[in-house]
């Protein structure tokens, strides 16, 4: 049995690092689905080679944690089958059973656990404060500062020939007018134009980091040039101005009326 609850341990001690390497990964700027990518795989152990995996070998401290998560994926997993080992081997048929339901009842625990939101915002919470506490590794949630949620986000459009986006300034295509914020850049050449100016230009096979709604974001790495183009782009136009006064007709909604006693202008 005391090879079983070490399995559990194991477990646990992966999950929780899993965690708190995620967090300091999204405090050096990344996104968090790429950040739980790349810790679940330097955990596992898993060979991977994307252009994600290329910015965290180029950054010192994603790299650093990296390895040390590596380190530990290797300890824990061989740490982890000898348990599995010592727990099961030469073991009575009713032990088996017992702590088989045991190792079972125990994982799923721990699945639950993983799934309330209000234990991993204190895990979030103590791991920001340790590592801002005890390291000089930026700790901020980059999508809680850009005020990310369900709609809005920053996702890479991959311009192609024929895009509408490609071969016109950016002050020509009025994009600010749909709702959308480019924030970058990266040419094909390999040079990176961090806020690019009105008079930048994408270029055919261009990585753009563009801020927006993430619907309409889709919509416009699929938008082609021609008349079809620029009625999506009015259409879009249209659709984020419905927007912008649909929230201001709710902040005049939610003013405070004045309330019997006030006095009005010469009153």
């Amino acid at each position: 049995m005391i090879a079983v609850l070490s399995l559990l341990l194991v477990a646990t001690l992966f999950i929780t690092a899993a965690r708190v390497a995620t967090i300091a990964l999204i405090g050096t700027g990344m996104a968090n689905d790429v950040a739980a990518f790349q810790v679940r795989s330097a955990l596992m152990g898993v060979g991977y080679t994307t252009s994600e995996a290329e910015h965290v070998i180029n950054h010192p401290v994603r790299r650093r944690v990296i390895l040390w998560l590596m380190i530990f994926g290797n300890a824990g997993v061989i740490t982890g089958i000898t348990s599995l080992l010592l727990g099961f081997v030469d073991a009575e048929a009713d032990q088996t059973v017992r702590r088989g339901l045991v190792l079972a009842l125990g994982l799923v625990v721990l699945l639950i656990l993983t799934r309330l939101h209000f234990l991993e915002r204190i895990l979030g919470r103590m791991t920001r404060w340790a590592l801002s506490t005890w390291t000089s590794l930026e700790t901020r949630d980059l999508a809680s500062l850009l005020r990310f949620s369900e709609e809005y986000g920053i996702i890479e459009l991959h311009a192609r020939a024929g895009d509408w986006l490609v071969g016109r300034p950016l002050a020509r295509l009025h994009l600010p007018d749909e709702g959308v914020v480019i924030l970058g850049l990266q040419q094909q050449n390999g040079r990176f134009q961090g806020a690019p100016t009105g008079q930048s230009v994408i270029g055919a096979e261009d990585t753009v980091i563009a801020y927006g709604r993430l619907d309409h974001l889709q919509e416009l790495d699929d938008r082609h040039k021609g008349r079809a183009g620029d009625l999506a782009h009015l259409e879009a136009v249209r659709e984020q101005h419905e927007l912008i006064e649909s929230a201001d007709d709710v902040a005049r909604y939610q003013q405070p009326k004045p309330g019997p006693d006030a006095v009005g202008p010469g009153g």
